[in-house]
């Protein structure tokens, strides 16, 4: 069964414009399978087997030679190199369309991308599933239900979470941190990515992070580094505005997919985590994440920030706009919210005045309607309408 995806407008005009285009993501996020159901016709050269990828190391022109455009090439973090012969056939013929690219872990892959392809190719950044995608597709999932599973497509086709996610961290984190950094003890690394889960929607301290998982502080950034390069995690940054002052200057870790989450927290239901303490930063996380969702469907760079003083006042996301104007948004596992739960939404107005532009509090109400004068009480489909009307 094919989902839709809310990119699949962007990509085709991509196409359209670019002679080369790069879908990066996490592993397993559909990068491949979108391609490939949006350009049928294409040939198919995927560099996650080894003897294509040694092939492009040391055989590129021919390896290239033997697929006639337009052409997928997957994974092409695995021989960054042909991004060079990529270039020079795209420089010899700048039809649209011709080559059509995936890639994972971001940071390296987009080096080589704006060293080789500057100018010649579209990038889009494709995340798991979104709750907008799954309600269009007829997924009923209660807000329980989505924390748990995530947005990865094979758990939408029938895939069981608690066989599949065991699977997918033995087979991708763990393989792609071998490959990266070399770890010796995956019993470390294993620890880390429990410590990562349930620091959700915290400040990151690294020193922390580091003593509770057994490992050196550079170890810690390293593997963070790692995982936010990979698409699995995402670092919020602060917001400053207008006072710069007081304010808290560490990042917020960001899972970006509620489902894996989840399991690397240790829940085995969603009943267990709709109970659990968790909820409550795991629901901040999918706000964050379907935002990040929203800014990538529409090829758009995402803006998304905190906002937190040392005295406490805190504000979950900031949507930075045009023009140095902002939206702040709290997020509340609940369905019935108080005044005082828009303590922070009205410090953050507070702070930056005419450049505060809204403020929502998204949480699970019934209907969206209007806490107190400034601010506007919604669910997350709600959220992403008015950021369409936005837009």
């Amino acid at each position: 069964m094919w989902i839709d995806r809310e990119a699949e407008s962007l990509i085709t005009r991509m196409a359209a414009s670019f002679p080369a285009i790069l879908v990066t993501g996490a592993r397993q996020v559909g990068k491949t399978s979108i391609l490939r159901h949006l350009f049928p016709q294409a040939a198919y050269l995927t560099l996650d087997y080894p003897g294509h990828a040694g092939a492009a190391r040391t055989e590129p022109e021919a390896l290239l030679s033997g697929f006639e455009p337009p052409v997928i090439i997957d994974e092409i973090q695995y021989a960054p190199g042909l991004l060079r012969h990529v270039k020079a056939r795209i420089d010899a013929d700048r039809r649209p369309g011709r080559y059509l690219l995936t890639g994972s872990q971001v940071f390296p892959l987009m080096q080589g991308v704006s060293e080789s392809l500057a100018g010649r190719c579209g990038v889009l950044d494709l995340q798991t599933l979104s709750a907008r995608e799954l309600i269009a597709a007829g997924r009923s999932l209660d807000e329980k239900e989505l924390l748990f599973v995530g947005g990865y497509p094979e758990l939408h086709v029938g895939a069981e979470p608690q066989m599949w996610f065991p699977s997918y961290v033995a087979t991708y984190l763990e393989r792609d941190v071998r490959n990266v950094l070399r770890v010796l003890d995956l019993q470390d690394f294993h620890r880390f990515l429990r410590a990562v889960a349930l620091r959700t929607a915290q400040v990151l301290n690294f020193s922390d992070l580091a003593r509770d998982t057994g490992i050196a502080p550079n170890t810690a950034r390293k593997w963070v580094s790692l995982l936010q390069a990979s698409g699995v995690v995402a670092l919020a940054e602060p917001y400053f505005g207008k006072r710069t002052k007081r304010l808290i200057k560490s990042p917020k870790l960001i899972p970006l997919d509620t489902g894996l989450a989840s399991f690397l927290a240790g829940f085995s239901s969603a009943s267990a985590l709709g109970a659990s303490a968790f909820v409550g930063p795991l629901w901040e996380a999918h706000v964050f994440g379907q935002v990040i969702r929203w800014f990538s469907s529409k090829g758009k760079s995402p803006s998304v920030h905190y906002w937190r003083t040392t005295g406490g006042q805190e504000v979950d996301l900031v949507v930075e706009l045009s023009g140095g104007k902002s939206i702040g948004i709290e997020c509340k596992w609940t369905e019935n919210p108080t005044l005082k739960d828009c303590a922070g939404l009205a410090a953050f107005r507070e702070a930056e005045g005419r450049m505060a532009k809204a403020t929502y509090l998204v949480c699970r109400p019934g209907a969206t309607y209007r806490l107190e004068s400034h601010t506007l009480v919604m669910d997350v489909p709600g959220l992403l309408k008015r950021l369409d009307q936005l837009d």
